[in-house]
């Protein structure tokens, strides 16, 4: 069986703890291998490394560590097969999502690319008699991300690659349940030109979580994962002086009002709702219809397509919508909420707890799920399902709708379907949620925008990627300048060269 260990100084290396955890595929349910699990001694080790190559990576032209991301970028294209299949081998998303998984980080890297002009200072001549000021931005030194089993490929890039960028090092800590993909970009950046040291991959549970927030070289922590661990991850980095960017979980509504194109609507949600099994931070898992008329339409279009899903292994072809969820935990968990749903109250219109795949049976699926008449007050609309599961909450008027995105905990993504201008210009700037869809369910911004949640979403005043990820990974330095009068040496009549 294959064991995993970390990258270490440019190289694959065995861990040393003596703890392992599985590696699983979800499809047959079989453990495909095992993965080391760092110990505290063997993560700060890590980090020492890292530390010394960092200052010299600092000191590193910008144009030269952007040129590193176009070679990445160009070998991330090269093995873009590869990469796919290692994220589906593990998560259990189809080969066309999990391309889509690699090519929005690879988007980030893209971005990237223009390090140099991100990293720009800013200056004032004669701000006071003889007086220049002038800004710089430079690297933090050390900083962490701590990436979540969703996403193998996109999550780490979002992290690692404005962070290097910048001119840090980074300590990646991916999710032991896909590991292999962070050893795999790890590689391909090492063939980019990456110096040894500047990116450490280090595989790990909450032991390594925890010295990587007791470090005291790491500046910064990033993480995306469950709201409970962004928290205590936010409070025990805050507590011990680093900068931390948390993201935690969600409950995206899509409000449908009586005007909107019902099969555009009913498209959007059965893609939002079931793509990836519904493990996606974004995906739309509470549908609103204004109006019962609306809702009946919308039910009438949803039921006959949740029918033709095809749910299997990522090796069936590229129709396969979506697979299997991560672990058997989660799908226990799944379906338990599915129980909870029925037994609350909710009117189950499909029901995908007894979903069983010909040679695959002991693999972690769940079919498609569908509830009409869900309130507030049940256990499918309060918690993040994670999973193919899609409520449905009627309100009667648009105020009702938007007061019900409005009054949840959490604030992530939420998107709006309709045919009028004043209403979508309405709805995008009373609601308090980060990221919002017009007629577009899964509002995942652009690479050189910024990605990030508001309410219990997210922990942190700067997001991901874009700007704000070169603010978050860099310190701002203000020099005030002033040179007295005195004797100025004569003119110089050649250029000299650039080292």
């Amino acid at each position: 069986m294959e064991e995993l260990g970390h990258w270490i100084n440019g190289k694959r290396v065995k861990g040393t703890s003596g703890r392992f955890a599985d590696v699983y595929n979800p499809a047959t349910g079989e453990v495909q291998a095992k993965v080391a699990l760092a110990s505290k001694a063997e993560l700060d080790s890590a980090v020492a490394e890292a530390a010394k190559a960092q200052a010299q990576w600092a000191a590193t032209n910008p144009q030269r560590r952007a040129r590193v991301m176009m070679k990445f970028a160009d070998l991330i294209n090269r093995d873009m097969e590869k990469l796919a299949e290692a994220v589906s081998r593990e998560h259990g998303k189809t080969i066309p999502d999990a391309k889509g998984d690699v090519q929005r980080g690879l988007e980030v890297v893209e971005v990237c690319m223009g390090a140099p002009h991100m990293l720009k200072g800013e200056y004032m001549d004669s701000g006071g008699p003889g007086i220049d000021l002038y800004s710089m931005r430079q690297p933090l030194g050390v900083v962490a991300g701590i990436t979540p089993f969703n996403f193998p490929a996109m999550i780490p890039l979002w992290k690692m690659a404005p962070a290097l960028a910048a001119g840090n090092a980074m300590i990646l800590k991916p999710s032991e349940r896909t590991p292999s993909t962070s050893l795999m970009l790890a590689e391909l950046l090492q063939e980019a030109g990456l110096p040894d040291g500047v990116l450490q991959v280090v595989n790990g549970d909450k032991e390594s979580v925890d010295a990587i927030l007791d470090n005291d070289t790491i500046q910064a922590v990033g993480f995306v994962g469950s709201t409970p661990i962004a928290q205590y991850i936010y409070g025990r980095a805050a507590t011990n002086g680093k900068r931390a960017q948390c993201f935690g979980g969600a409950k995206n509504h899509m409000i449908i009002m009586p005007d909107a194109d019902m099969d555009k609507a009913a498209d959007a949600l059965i893609g939002a709702g079931y793509g990836a099994a519904g493990e996606r931070c974004m995906a739309i898992s509470v549908a609103v219809p204004v109006g019962d008329k609306t809702a009946d339409a919308l039910i009438e279009r949803l039921v006959p397509r949740i029918e033709k899903l095809k749910v299997g292994p990522y090796t069936a072809g590229d129709d396969v919508d979506y697979g299997p969820l991560v672990t058997a935990q989660a799908m226990e968990r799944v379906k338990g909420l599915i129980t909870s749903g029925v037994e609350q109250g909710a009117t189950l219109l499909a029901d995908g707890r007894d979903f069983k795949l010909q040679g695959y049976e002991n693999g972690f699926f769940v079919g498609p799920t569908l509830f009409d008449n869900v309130e507030t007050n049940m256990d499918i609309y309060k918690q993040e399902i994670f999973g193919p599961v899609l409520s449905m909450v009627r309100r009667k008027t648009y105020e009702d709708a938007l007061n019900l995105v409005i009054d949840n905990e959490y604030g992530n993504g939420t998107s709006i379907f309709t045919a009028d201008g004043d209403t979508a210009r309405d709805f995008a700037s009373r609601v308090n949620v980060g990221m919002v869809g017009i007629n577009f369910p899964i509002p995942v911004p652009l690479s050189y925008f910024t990605f990030g949640g508001w309410k219990k979403s997210a922990f942190g005043d700067l997001n991901q990627y874009g700007p704000d990820a070169f603010r978050f990974y860099t310190k701002t330095k203000t020099v005030t300048a002033r040179w007295f009068s005195g004797i100025k040496e004569g003119g110089e009549f050649h250029f000299k060269a650039m080292d």
